[in-house]
Order: C-alpha cells, then sequence, then structure tokens
C-alpha cells in the first residue's frame, strides 16, 4: 500500500497523551522515556520527552542567557531533553494561567524556528519580531511556548505556576506515529499532569504505563499493543 492509504487508515489523535517507550525500543534517542504529545494531526506529530534531565540546571541556562535569577530556589530547577531535534532551541511546557497574548498563537514550526539563545542575542530586533512570544495552546490547561518572556517570567517568580523546560523537541512525519504503533514501538495513554510537573522524573516512565494498569519492567517488546 501506500504511504497516503496507510495515512488514511489509521489516524489517530494523540494530542495531550503520552507515549510510554516499550522496554525493547532500542533507539537510544527514546529508550525508556515517556514524551508529551503537544500536537499530532495528518501531517505528523511534535512532542516533548519529559523524563531525560540534562547536566544542566535553569540557574545555568539563565547565566547563558544573561538573565538574572531573582528567586534562588529555583537554581537546580532541571532542563530535560525534549527529543533529538533541534536541540539547541528551548520550550517551555506549562500551565496556562500565565497570560499569553492571544495574538502570539501559532502552529508549532514557527515555535520550533524560535531559538532562546538566538532571540536574546539580538535585543534591538525584539519588539518587531512577533515570534518571539510564539505559543500554541494545546488544551484548557496547557500551552507549549518557545518564549523569552516565559523564561525572563519564572527567573523573577512571575510564571506560570507549573512548567518544564527543555531543550529540543521530538517529530514524526506524516504518519510515521502511527506506524511506530503499529509495529508495537509505544504504548499511548491520556496524559496525566501531575505525571509531567509533580512525579520525579525518574519515576515517570513506569508511572505513565501503569495509568494503563502496566508494570513497563513486566512486558517486553512483542507484548502488549497501545
Amino acid at each position: 500500500r501506500c504511504q497516503k492509504d496507510f495515512i488514511a487508515e489509521n489516524i489517530m489523535d494523540l494530542t495531550n497523551h503520552f507515549i510510554i517507550a516499550m522496554p525493547g525500543l532500542a533507539d537510544p534517542s527514546f529508550s525508556k522515556t515517556v514524551s508529551y504529545i503537544c500536537q499530532h494531526d495528518s501531517q505528523g506529530a511534535m512532542g516533548l520527552t519529559i523524563n531525560r534531565p540534562l547536566d544542566i540546571a535553569f540557574d545555568e541556562l539563565l547565566t547563558q542567557l544573561n538573565i538574572p535569577l531573582d528567586n534562588r530556589s529555583l537554581a537546580a530547577t532541571p532542563i530535560y531533553q525534549g527529543g533529538p531535534v533541534d536541540t539547541t532551541h528551548g520550550f517551555i511546557l506549562h500551565s496556562n494561567e500565565f497570560n499569553v497574548p492571544k495574538d502570539k498563537a501559532g502552529d508549532p514550526e514557527k515555535h520550533i524556528n524560535s531559538s532562546i539563545e538566538n532571540n536574546l542575542a539580538k535585543p534591538a530586533e525584539k519588539k518587531a519580531s512577533s515570534h518571539l512570544s510564539q505559543t500554541l495552546k494545546i488544551n484548557d490547561y496547557l500551552s507549549v511556548s518557545s518564549s523569552v518572556e516565559i523564561i525572563s517570567a519564572i527567573a523573577r517568580n512571575e510564571g506560570p505556576q507549573k512548567y518544564l523546560i527543555t531543550l529540543g523537541y521530538s517529530g514524526w512525519g506524516a504518519g510515521q506515529l502511527e506506524r511506530e504503533m503499529s509495529e508495537n514501538a509505544w504504548l499511548h495513554v491520556p496524559a496525566d499532569h501531575q505525571i509531567i510537573f509533580d512525579t520525579p522524573d525518574k519515576l515517570r516512565w513506569e508511572t505513565a504505563a501503569k495509568q494503563m494498569g502496566i508494570d513497563i519492567h513486566l512486558i517486553s517488546s512483542e507484548s502488549g499493543h497501545a
């Protein structure tokens, strides 16, 4: 069958879902990961891995970006590897009570192309560049942003109540995630915000699977179908 036929027959919407790597998934970029899907449609999917902390904390990131940290209790906040794509670009998954202007909403491609580091390197262009505060509202509770302003607000203790900061993202082309699902590479389950923001990152993979009543350590890559 051609790819178009496969996509048409297998299209699903996993927006606001976790995809949980099966134990046999050997790809080092995704082994034992749980990723939050920010957007998924017939054109592909975009998500953020939420359980791989990097060797960089919030205070170090702010130092690199020349942003002062007013609340020192946030210094050790972890930064996560959001995925293998555009790993120098920052993304913030955050709760929606943070006031993001409605005219800043846009598509994920604009977010993906918005680099925190590059934006801060060109302060004179900040007012003229509308994409600097690009934010995609996922649902009534969560949005994903690539916004210098949100990073600065968090540093001032004026940011969203809940947030997770990543460098990079995970992307799938049209039909790619559906194919991987059919090959038993992933489990999927509706996202639980508590797992994203409150569960220790070392426990997120197994805790997400427990949402399905599954002990992830007791299954193989050949068993179970999401």
